[in-house]
């Protein structure tokens, strides 16, 4: 595999929410997306979530809390955590989704 640069990966997605899957190491996937100021309903997933915040800020509200997770942050969603995103979120997401064992 060659170098990626995220950011501009990112950038160059048609949407902004819809990620590009990069890799996969194990049983581990990579992901990269490029966020904007507009919410995100609520979710829960199957796998567990580490989100990265490479550039900007991510705002999420996780079972009833608020969260901001900043440049260079990274927050874990366990699988099965409700999670949504508030407006305001903006920048570059790297997810890496970790299916339980």
């Amino acid at each position: 595999m060659s170098v990626v640069d995220l950011v501009r990966t990112a950038d160059a997605l048609p949407e902004a929410w819809r990620s590009r899957a990069l890799a996969e190491v194990g049983t581990a996937r990579v992901k990269v997306l490029r966020m904007d100021a507009l919410p995100v309903e609520e979710e829960a997933h199957g796998v567990t979530e580490v989100l990265l915040v490479l550039d900007g800020r991510l705002e999420l509200t996780v079972e009833g809390l608020e969260v901001t997770v900043g440049p260079g942050e990274m927050y874990e969603v366990v699988a099965g955590t409700r999670h949504a995103v508030r407006a305001g979120s903006r920048g570059t997401l790297v997810i890496v989704e970790v299916p339980e064992e």
